[in-house]
């Protein structure tokens, strides 16, 4: 969704798609903190399934819903009250026309924050009882609603990105209310919430406190990126905004072998019926699709954004700055759905400590290295061997003085 909303934006303001980049951090990187919701969903109830114990698996649905509920309500009032000086922090006090549209942009996307995450819980167990149909038909419903939204709120009435932001909010409701009507159809009262007591909080937190250490180190990596580029002006913000969502939705193809993984292994591994022969047999096969289709992604990836780069955007600027990247990009795209596989059997097999302790590392060591590179185009350009960072702004100033001259015309 969010890619959509980049490529009809991208068409109309070069302002508006930089502006998305704080403000999909803002609505996108803090929703998937929550994917420790869906990933103890689909464990227990793949588990409580193995065992043949369906009402336990209710119970589990149950009380998921509820923490879901109360973690959405949070997020839509600490949006309310602390969106502007979020996003202030982020991209600088002096970028105040960034952040004028990244918080039009987040504030109406808060709305939507309860939806968003009881649909993540009801996409979750639907997929831990091995139903992918369901949310298959929600969120092709939501992409259809959102695309067709973004071209007639953006590009025919001449909203923005405050168009983007409401067809993008219909869509997320819409998906979770039939993420949650497609589980009340498998016989799980959906819309029964259950206060877990504080022993089944503890339960919960052994699966999703790892998860959640996960989850955040990805977050924090992705929103330093987004970070960086915002100090490098606007035009390098906008090309950031094009290629990290064009990475996310690439990378998305992965997430189906985690979730295969997530769905069959926990039967496989100490189910009723356990067989770890075939536990290896699957994870193989997986970790070989993976690779087929990281080639495929890779590929496919790389060339858009490099021979079809005015899909996103006109601005010669910007295309220059994207396809600086392409090289690293390309590796990337090409190891994720592995790396996606062996995740998701980490996942079923429950060793979350070794996954939580990976990916610290790998933040440690991807943070000290963005923290080098910053710092070495700072040494750079104080000596002169670099574009200092003066013309960004000339070129950002210069893109909201064309912006608010259009508005007056």
């Amino acid at each position: 969704m969010s890619l959509i909303d980049t490529m009809v934006i991208g068409q109309t303001s070069a302002l508006q798609l930089a502006a998305l980049g704080p403000g999909t951090v803002f609505c996108d990187y803090l929703s998937y903190i929550f994917m420790f919701l869906s990933v103890a969903t689909s464990n227990m109830v793949a588990t409580s399934l193995a065992k043949k114990d369906e009402e336990l698996a209710q119970h589990q649905v149950s009380m998921l819903l509820f923490l879901a509920l109360a973690c959405g309500i949070g997020m839509f009032l600490f949006t309310k009250v602390f969106g502007t000086q979020v996003l202030t922090a982020f991209t600088g006090s002096g970028n105040y026309e960034l952040i004028s549209s990244a918080n039009t942009y987040a504030q109406i996307r808060g709305f939507a924050w309860p939806a968003v995450l009881v649909g993540l819980v009801a996409q979750s167990a639907s997929l831990g009882m091995k139903d992918s149909w369901g949310p298959l038909k929600a969120l092709a419903a939501a992409s259809v609603i959102n695309g067709v939204g973004d071209i007639f709120l953006c590009s025919v009435c001449g909203y923005g990105i405050a168009g983007a932001a409401w067809a993008t909010m219909v869509s997320q409701v819409v998906a979770a209310f039939m993420m949650m009507q497609n589980l009340s159809n498998k016989g799980f009262r959906a819309f029964s919430f259950t206060i877990p007591s504080v022993r089944e909080l503890l339960q919960i937190f052994e699966i999703a406190a790892p998860v959640f250490v996960t989850m955040t180190s990805k977050v924090a990596f992705y929103a330093l990126l987004t970070y960086s580029a915002t100090s490098m002006g606007a035009i390098t913000l906008a090309a950031h905004q094009v290629m990290i969502n064009v990475l996310c939705m690439c990378t998305v193809w992965g997430e189906p072998l985690s979730q295969t993984a997530q769905s069959f292994m926990p039967e496989l591994i100490y189910g009723a019926n356990q067989n770890l022969t075939k536990a290896r047999m699957l994870l193989k096969s997986l970790v070989i699709i993976g690779a087929i289709t990281g080639l495929t992604l890779g590929a496919v990836g790389t060339l858009v954004p490099w021979l079809f780069p005015s899909v996103f955007t006109n601005d010669q600027m910007v295309i220059q700055q994207m396809h600086r990247v392409l090289a690293p990009y390309f590796s990337v795209l090409v190891v994720t759905p592995s790396i996606h596989s062996l995740e998701g059997t980490l996942l079923a097999g429950r060793d979350l400590r070794y996954l939580s302790q990976s990916m610290g590392v790998c933040f440690s060591i991807g943070t000290v290295l963005l923290m080098f590179r910053q710092l070495s185009r700072h040494q750079a350009a104080a000596t002169g061997f670099s574009v200092p960072m003066r013309p960004c702004r000339s070129i950002n100033k210069s893109i909201s003085f064309h912006n608010r001259r259009a508005r007056t015309e």
